[in-house]
């Protein structure tokens, strides 16, 4: 039986009926949408638990619901993701002690306000410009994950799949502003669970042994090796990374990033924000839960006598393009060993995780877009914020069509890359930049726009040097080939594909100090005190 065959009517029943549910909630609760604080901030009147589940279901997305299920299943897959959970943890209390404060000693949307006021206008509009450029890479992989899943089950060219997931998006949006993106995420965040949950638990009923019978085929595979203590520098997911460099990352995802920022702009207050960043570290405990599922996974497929499914299962894979199967394994078992219904509402959760990620960068693209056009602290007349609302629902239509146009292009060019790694790969780009923009505006207002522009500038072609997008594409289109990409010196070639020496993470704390002392080598004129 073809696989799309398999998912029937009430599948898809389930899938419409719960994105038709979660459209009316948010319909119901979008409140009213009179100014721009209502549109982009939810009037600042959310309550702090509904924030943390947002920023949870945000950082979540497809990509750690189906990506990490998959990397721990491909050969040589195992639990070392989870030392970044270290970083992510003093990233949030840093982002919860320090910058919610500076933030909230101001009436401001975003960072880049913050920045404005410190470092001047033309910075505001880098860090905006920069920001939007971040947004692009790195939510476009996440478009591109429940594109795959859909492709998955549907006849639908992969192109279409991402136009029918930003559509979504962009309705979601359009409706009620962040009050409906925050609602919605909390929806989302208990369909995570109970997805996650619910499949685990099916997966250990078809396992000899179950929970037991999981442990020891997927431990004699070394799935659940944890530590990571190798110093190679081409090497991710080690313990050196989570403690030196995801820190910086994470930093700047959460308290620079406007995606996660404009969250903790919501709450009541102060002392609300904090609360909802720091709880929202136990986000850690669903990627718990999918690493668990990733491992069940293995063993569900590797027994001693393997299940009857496993060859249809290996069938469906090979049927794949080579570099969708390591991110198919999980929706290809969701497909071919549920039942109907189950497998409808555990695909309805991974749109879900896609579209509560996309919904919040639409809005904060959007926001971010329309300040450009304003100076900081410039209040706006009644009728100005009227014409300020339209045009961010006309900016959400745009930027919507844009992200999904970016991730047709990306799937091009991502080569067999697990999307976990080119999630993070492609923030690589600004993560460092925008962290170092803010610490110049927090401890050096002195820093020019000129210096920091270059310190950006340093930082994108390190990044480069150290990604191998560039590379894949110039070979893909026959401007270089093996040899010559050989001799780059940050690059080597492995089996036909580029590999850099020195993996990109290392990247996210030197681009940082990169483009704060360049600000600080160009300093701005001190204005004497008369």
């Amino acid at each position: 039986m073809d696989l799309r065959e398999s998912f029937t009517t009430l599948d898809w029943g389930v899938v419409a009926g719960y994105l038709l549910l979660t459209t009316l909630v948010g319909h119901l609760l979008r409140g009213k949408q009179a100014s721009m604080k209502d549109f982009f901030l939810g009037g600042r009147s959310l309550p702090w638990p509904a924030v943390s589940g947002s920023i949870i279901a945000t950082e979540i997305s497809g990509v750690t619901f189906i990506g990490v299920p998959g990397m721990v299943y491909a050969t040589q897959g195992n639990f070392t993701y989870l030392q970044w959970g270290i970083g992510s943890i003093i990233a949030r209390v840093i982002v919860g002690i320090f910058f919610v404060r500076a933030f909230y000693e101001r009436e401001i949307y975003s960072p880049y306000d913050y920045m404005g006021h410190s470092l001047g206008e033309g910075v505001k509009r880098l860090a905006t410009i920069v920001f939007q450029v971040g947004g692009i890479l790195g939510q476009s992989v996440r478009v591109l994950v429940a594109a795959l899943a859909l492709k998955v089950v549907t006849p639908l060219e992969f192109e279409y799949c991402i136009l029918i997931i930003g559509t979504f998006a962009i309705c979601w949006t359009l409706m009620g502003g962040m009050r409906t993106v925050i609602w919605t995420d909390v929806m989302q965040f208990f369909l995570f669970v109970g997805a996650g949950l619910l499949s685990l638990f099916w997966m250990l009923g078809g396992i000899e042994g179950g929970w037991s019978g999981m442990v020891e085929v997927a431990g004699a595979a070394e799935k659940f090796t944890l530590l990571n203590l190798s110093r190679d520098p081409a090497a991710g997911f080690t313990l050196w990374v989570a403690i030196i460099a995801v820190p910086f990352q994470n930093v700047s995802m959460f308290g620079v990033d406007q995606l996660n920022a404009q969250r903790m702009f919501c709450c009541r207050s102060e002392s609300d924000a904090r609360k909802a960043i720091l709880t929202s570290s136990l986000g850690l405990m669903i990627t718990i839960l999918m690493l668990l599922v990733g491992a069940t996974l293995y063993a569900f497929y590797h027994q001693a006598t393997p299940p009857d499914s496993f060859a249809q299962f290996s069938s469906e894979i090979a049927k794949l393009q080579p570099k969708e199967r390591k991110d198919a394994y999980y929706p290809v078992w969701i497909v071919t060993e549920l039942p109907e219904g189950l497998r409808g509402l555990i695909l309805a959760g991974i749109f879900a995780a896609a579209i509560s990620s996309l919904d919040s960068i639409l809005a904060a693209l959007s926001q971010t877009t329309l300040s450009l056009f304003r100076k900081t602290g410039e209040s706006a007349t009644e009728t100005s914020g009227r014409k300020d609302l339209a045009r961010s629902r006309w900016l959400v239509v745009g930027w919507g069509l844009a992200l999904s146009a970016f991730a047709i292009a990306l799937n091009s060019m991502r080569g067999d890359v697990n999307v976990v790694v080119l999630a993070f790969g492609m923030t690589s780009y600004t993560v460092g930049p925008m962290l170092g923009f803010f610490l110049a505006a927090f401890f050096t207002p002195r820093a020019s726009l000129p210096g920091l522009a270059v310190g950006f500038v340093l930082s994108f072609l390190l990044v480069l040097l150290l990604r191998t997008d560039l590379w894949t594409i110039l070979d893909n289109f026959g401007v270089l080939n093996d040899s010559q990409i050989a001799q780059i010196p940050t690059m080597e070639v492995i089996k036909g594909s580029p590999r850099a020496i020195i993996n990109s993470v290392w990247a996210w704390p030197v681009t940082v100090f990169i483009t704060w002392g360049c600000g600080l080598l160009f300093p701005r004129r001190q204005i004497s005190d008369s």
